[in-house]
């Protein structure tokens, strides 16, 4: 096999969105499966992008984890070495519904523990962690037991290499509370390079929420870039090197705001991989985001380069994109 250029470590699900938009879940009539979860999404987005991604999970010994696995190698290219099956726990779900399309809402069914929170530091390959160009972290993985002290370990192992990837990518569905979050999830930024996260994210994890001030928390604990999103405002980029750059948004109706992070993701890894600049893989991140916005779905829905190109030459989302 090729060299794994990208390995995500998190949460994978069989995800299922309704079909019906602007509705309540009690009236929607049908639903479209897919799979999904932050890495799992960055990992396809970014092999979307001609990229050797691999992703570290567990799925169930069910049908629904053979429906991932299968998905997984045969329609989104990802590498699936580290997807292990669990012997005893079910493979999870998350029912999307879009009454307000911009800020869907997920139930998840993860009881009484989902497979990719026992994740262990066997279920890896030593040096692929250590070596990786990119290892990906979301921090939904600090959530729980054993994920928790695995990811802590292989972190480790990792010893801040660039470039170490740490996504604030909060849950609350996943927390007894912010406080225990924030306990858990600070001290991974320390061991990271580049720390991507929301207002409301940074808030959990570092207590503060202004982009400026959350940013430069960041650079003083030792990561390279971090990148505050703003929504509609963009993203603010800063370095370790003094660089400071809001990049600004492409305007989209949207159609399903979940994805647009996690395609973000992909198209920066791309950047990253590409040797490009910090601000170059933010901007292609942002016209991905756009693009699966104006989709309904996550994993099936993330762009090709020729769609990200598109879009960075024209400067917005061509409709029907």
């Amino acid at each position: 096999m090729s060299e794994i250029e990208l390995l995500t470590v998190g949460r994978i699900s069989v995800d299922l969105y309704a079909e019906q938009l602007s509705v309540a879940v009690e009236d929607v009539q049908t639903f479209r499966k897919s799979i999904g979860g932050t890495a799992t999404n960055v990992a396809v987005a970014t092999a979307r992008l001609g990229h050797h991604a691999a992703l570290m999970t567990r799925v169930g010994d069910d049908p629904m984890g053979r429906y991932i696995r299968h998905a997984l190698e045969h329609t989104f290219n990802v590498d699936t070495r580290y997807v292990k099956t669990d012997p005893s726990l079910r493979t999870p779900l998350a029912f999307a519904t879009m009454e307000d399309p911009a800020e869907p809402t997920i139930d998840f069914y993860r009881v009484p523990q989902a497979p990719d929170m026992m994740i262990v530091p066997t279920d890896v390959d030593r040096e692929v962690v250590e070596g990786v160009r990119i290892f990906w972290i979301p921090a939904s993985r600090f959530a729980f037991e054993p994920s928790r002290s695995t990811v802590r370990e292989m972190l480790g192992w990792r010893q801040r290499r660039d470039h170490t990837v740490l996504d604030l990518d909060w849950r609350p569905a996943f927390w007894t509370d912010v406080a225990t979050a924030r306990a858990e999830i600070s001290p991974a930024i320390d061991l990271a390079t580049i720390v991507i996260g929301n207002r409301t994210e940074c808030e959990v994890a570092l207590g503060v929420s202004d982009p400026e001030r959350a940013a430069e928390e960041l650079i003083n604990r030792g990561v390279s870039a971090a990148l505050i999103k703003m929504g509609g405002d963009g993203v603010l980029v800063a370095t370790a090197h003094g660089e400071r750059e809001h990049i600004a948004p492409y305007p989209v109706e949207v159609v399903c705001g979940l994805g647009a992070g996690d395609a973000f993701g992909g198209a920066f890894c791309h950047g990253l991989l590409s040797g490009w600049s910090i601000a170059d893989c933010a901007r292609a991140g942002n016209a991905a985001g756009a693009i699966v916005a104006a989709r309904l779905m996550c994993a099936d829905d993330m762009p090709y380069l020729a769609d990200i190109e598109l879009v960075l030459q024209r400067g917005s989302v061509p409709a029907g994109i």
